[in-house]
């Protein structure tokens, strides 16, 4: 019977460090807060969009426009989902994405097709000046020529090994662990 083995790899305080870190970033790489857009991919990186906003306002004491993208429509294994995805809600920000920066949002960054599918999702949408994307972490592995702007921490993943980054709303808790499946005896 396959056992799972979690390796701690960040804590509450590393993720909230980090978290403030790309705030900063963001807003650096924007050139302040004017016309800024997170756009968090579902379910993780709206999460991860909610702490940057946070962050961001906090800081800067203004608002700042979320919307949340649900890419499994846009997805190029939608076969292997199964006849029926379930498929949640896509929210734009109330002035849209047109002539905006859109900073998508992810909690990991893997193979880069999640992104390649949420961009496609925001084409149908608008037209933005500029996009960015900025991931909580980054595990290597791209098949697609896809590289995240602003990463919170890169994480060496071996063969057999995943990423599941851990939020306060879904799962109890705040933080990064690598999972091992062990097929062993225990």
């Amino acid at each position: 019977m396959p056992t799972l083995n979690r390796i701690h790899v960040m804590s509450e305080s590393d993720v909230q460090r980090a978290v403030a870190r790309m705030s900063r970033e963001v807003v650096e790489r924007n050139g302040g807060t004017e016309d800024l857009v997170l756009m968090g991919i579902h379910r993780r990186g709206t999460h991860v969009a909610d702490m940057i906003r946070d962050e961001i306002e906090q800081a800067e004491g203004v608002s700042i426009e979320t919307g949340s993208i649900d890419i499994t429509l846009y997805r190029d294994d939608l076969e292997v989902v199964g006849p029926r995805p379930i498929i949640g809600g896509s929210e734009l920000p109330s002035s849209g994405i047109d002539d905006k920066c859109v900073v998508i949002v992810d909690d990991v960054s893997f193979t880069g097709r999640t992104t390649r599918a949420a961009l496609n999702e925001l084409g149908d949408w608008g037209r933005p000046k500029r996009i960015l994307l900025c991931v909580l972490v980054d595990r290597g592995g791209r098949e697609l020529p896809i590289h995240p702007d602003i990463t919170g921490r890169t994480v060496q993943v071996l063969e057999g090994q995943r990423v599941e980054v851990l939020v306060p709303e879904l799962d109890g808790r705040l933080g990064v662990e690598l999972i091992q499946t062990s097929t062993e005896d225990a």
